[in-house]
C-alpha cells in the first residue's frame, strides 16, 4: 500500500526530489484559504458518480448533494460541473461497454443528460436549493461576446441564490476529437476544453471564483503512481508548476478510468485555475463525506496555491479554447515581449503555423516550440506571412489593411508562463 501521509512540495523539494516533513503553519493557511473561499467551483466526475458496474452511486451522491446545499446555505457561491450524462445514458440504453464511436456518445449523452439534471434537481429541492442546468459548448467560451453573456447569466444565478448545474454539450459538442491542419504544414491544435476537468477550471477563472475543488477517484497527486508500492505519498500542498511536477502529469500517476481525464487534465485543469487566481484542490471523491470533510478543514487531497496578476481580457486570452494557429518569435523579441513590456512586432516573427484572422486568438512561441504567451492578431496569417521577419515599414505595403504597427499590441498579449 502506498504511504498516503501528506507532504509538501516546495521549490527546494522538488530540484532535491525530496518530501519533508509538513511545516506547522501549511494547515493554517490551508484553513484561512479554504474557509475564506467566496466562491467556489465544484467538480465531480464519472469515476465518483457512478458504480463501477454502472449507474449512480446514490449514497455517494446523495451526500455531494448534501456537501454542496451546506455550502449555499452557509452564504457561499457554489458552481457544479457534473459529468456522468454519456455513463448514464449507456446504461440506460444496455449498453455494455462504454461507447467510442461519436454518434453513440452523443446519443447517450442525449438519453442521460435529463435523468442526471432530474437526479440533481430532485435531490437539491429536497434540500431547499434551487438548480439550474447549464449546458456549453466550447464557443460558449471562444466567442467572446458568447463568453461575457454567460459570464452575465451565471453571475445573475448566483445572486438569486440558484446552483448552476453545468456540463459540456455532449450531444453537439466534437471539441474533444477535432484535429485541424494548417494550410502550410500540421499544426497542434491546443484545446483548454474537451473534458469536464478543463471546462471547470474555465468556469472558474472566467467567473473569478476562490477556490476549484476537483474529486476524482484517488486521494491526490502523488510523487509515484500509488499502485506502485509503498514509495508513493500523496503530495499536500504544490506551489508552483515546476517541470518536476508536470513530468507527473507524464506517469500516469492518477487514471479516472470511467472518464475522458486522467491526472494530465486535472494538472492542467489546476494550472488555468492558479493563473487565474483561484486555489485549486484535488481531492479523492469516495472518501466519507469528502465535501463536508474539506471545508472543515482537514487536510484532504493536493492543494495547488492561487497565483493571480491576469485581468478579466487576459484570462479570456490566455485560456481561450481553441488555439488554432502559432507565431514562432526570435529570442530577442521573447525577451522583448516578457520584460521589455513589447509589443509583437513583424521582425520578431520567424515563422507563422496555421491558418487565423484579425481578431482571432493565436499562439506565441519560442524557437524551442514551448508556447509561452498567447495574444489578439491584427493581421491574418496570409499578411503576417508578407511581413515577418521584416521592419514594421513593411506592413506599409498592405495599403487597404494596414491598421497597426504591430501584429499584437501588448494590450492583448496574455502570457502563460509565470
Amino acid at each position: 500500500m502506498p504511504d498516503k501521509t501528506s507532504q509538501p512540495i516546495t521549490h527546494a523539494d522538488q530540484a532535491a526530489n525530496q518530501t519533508p516533513n509538513q511545516a506547522p503553519d501549511q494547515a493554517i493557511d490551508r484553513q484561512a484559504l479554504i474557509k475564506g473561499a467566496k466562491r467556489i467551483v465544484i467538480k465531480l466526475g464519472t469515476a465518483v458518480l457512478m458504480k463501477d458496474e454502472g449507474g449512480i452511486a446514490l449514497s455517494r451522491f446523495y451526500s455531494f448533494v448534501e456537501g454542496i446545499a451546506s455550502l449555499v446555505k452557509s452564504g457561499k457561491e457554489v458552481l457544479l460541473v457534473t459529468s456522468g450524462a454519456i455513463g448514464l445514458g449507456s446504461r440506460t440504453l444496455g449498453l455494455t461497454s462504454k461507447p467510442k464511436l461519436l454518434p453513440l456518445k452523443q446519443a447517450c449523452a442525449a438519453v442521460g443528460q435529463g435523468r442526471l439534471m432530474a437526479l440533481y434537481s430532485d435531490a437539491f429541492e429536497k434540500m431547499d436549493v434551487i438548480a439550474a442546468q447549464v449546458l456549453l459548448t466550447e464557443e460558449d467560451f471562444s466567442n467572446r461576446r458568447r463568453y461575457l453573456n454567460l459570464r452575465s447569466t451565471i453571475t445573475q444565478l448566483l445572486e438569486l441564490h440558484v446552483l448552476p448545474v453545468i456540463n459540456e454539450n455532449d450531444t453537439v459538442s466534437t471539441a474533444e476529437l477535432e484535429m485541424l491542419k494548417g494550410d502550410h504544414k500540421d499544426v497542434d491544435i491546443k484545446i483548454n476544453f474537451g473534458d469536464n476537468d478543463k471546462l471547470s477550471a474555465l468556469v472558474a477563472s472566467k467567473i473569478d471564483a476562490d477556490l476549484l475543488l476537483i474529486l476524482t477517484d484517488v486521494e491526490g497527486l502523488y510523487t509515484a503512481d500509488p499502485r506502485s508500492g509503498p514509495e508513493a505519498k500523496l503530495i499536500s500542498v504544490v506551489d508552483v508548476f515546476t517541470p518536476e511536477i508536470e513530468q507527473l502529469a507524464e506517469s500516469k500517476v492518477v487514471s479516472e478510468k470511467p472518464g475522458r481525464g486522467g491526472i494530465k487534465t486535472k494538472l492542467a485543469a489546476a494550472r488555468i485555475a492558479s493563473q487565474s487566481g483561484c486555489a485549486t484542490i484535488i481531492a479523492g471523491g469516495k472518501t466519507e463525506n469528502a465535501i463536508g470533510r474539506i471545508f472543515n478543514g482537514e487536510d484532504l487531497g493536493t492543494l495547488f496555491l492561487p497565483h493571480g496578476g491576469l485581468s478579466g481580457k487576459q484570462k479570456w486570452i490566455a485560456f481561450a479554447t481553441t488555439v488554432k494557429a502559432t507565431l514562432v518569435v526570435n529570442p530577442g523579441a521573447k525577451e522583448a515581449l516578457k520584460k521589455g513590456k513589447a509589443s509583437l512586432l513583424p521582425a520578431g516573427v520567424t515563422e507563422v503555423k496555421g491558418t487565423f484572422e484579425r481578431g482571432d486568438v493565436v499562439s506565441v512561441a519560442g524557437g524551442d516550440g514551448h508556447e509561452f504567451a498567447r495574444g489578439i492578431v491584427n493581421y491574418s496569417s496570409d499578411e503576417a506571412r508578407l511581413v515577418s521577419g521584416q521592419h514594421s515599414e513593411a506592413l506599409d505595403e498592405l495599403k487597404e489593411s494596414r491598421n497597426y504597427d504591430a501584429l499584437i499590441t501588448r494590450d492583448n498579449i496574455a502570457f502563460l508562463d509565470s
